[in-house]
């Protein structure tokens, strides 16, 4: 578990991360999503609801380091820009950030503040969503092909293997999906769901894409994903029903 928090977040020390890492990410992401979750139904108590919405944001952003948001803006510049999927993978391996990574960040930041600004604070509902995404980043990685060997990803893919099976997917799949499924219902019931709901499809999106476009998954395509899965997820919580 340390390995899976030292790479998920600033803290847990320094640790090499390995394939088994990813079995952990369910319960990693849960616990940043809960801590999230607290600071938002904290700072509701201390400030306006905008002024608690910014807190929020800033709190999930030093518990995650900037790694998940990193990837999005990469990934926005591989992906969005027409190229070839030589020229997209050299893209998103530059520390650089263009003008569709700014944008698509940009874009994503005002409508996580805005949803997190527009309705009552639901811990459990955000440690749902928070897990969602690392269950399925870790879903991806044990299925999907990788495409970029030798990448930060690599540490969790292992060598490459003849044939991906879901096999490996199980364990972290499971785990992930029930203590979701159990904190969203009882955040918020079925709007809980939807939200969850909301997150799939999200992520799915972006994987869709990559695969099209790169052939496979990258470190930085699992963090947009969860990025753009959460932020649809807090879209459908804010939804007036």
């Amino acid at each position: 578990m340390r390995r899976a928090l030292a790479f998920l977040t600033p803290f847990g020390g320094a640790a090499v991360p390995t394939p088994g890492s990813l079995d952990w990410f369910p319960l990693v992401g849960a616990a940043i999503g809960l801590a999230v979750g607290a600071v938002w139904w904290l700072a509701g108590r201390a400030w306006p609801p905008a002024a608690a919405a910014g807190v929020t944001l800033l709190s999930d952003v030093v518990l995650t380091g900037y790694l998940h948001l990193d990837g999005l803006a990469d990934t926005a510049d591989g992906l969005l820009p027409p190229m070839s999927t030589e020229r997209r993978l050299e893209v998103m391996a530059d520390p650089a950030v263009g003008a569709f990574g700014a944008v698509t960040l940009f874009v994503v930041l005002v409508l996580r503040f805005g949803a997190f600004a527009s309705t009552m604070a639901a811990p459990l509902v955000v440690g749902a969503l928070w897990c969602g995404s690392r269950t399925a980043m870790a879903v991806v990685a044990r299925c999907l092909h990788y495409a970029r060997p030798g990448g930060l990803a690599s540490a969790f893919v292992g060598p490459p293997e003849p044939g991906r099976t879901m096999a490996g997917a199980l364990v972290p799949g499971l785990v992930g999906t029930g203590l979701a499924l159990s904190m969203a219902i009882e955040g918020r019931g079925g709007h809980g769901l939807a939200a969850l709901g909301a997150e799939v499809v999200g992520m799915a999106m972006v994987v869709v894409l990559a695969q099209r476009r790169i052939g496979g998954f990258t470190g930085d395509v699992l963090g947009a994903a969860g990025v753009v899965g959460e932020t649809l997820g807090l879209l459908v919580l804010a939804a007036k029903w």
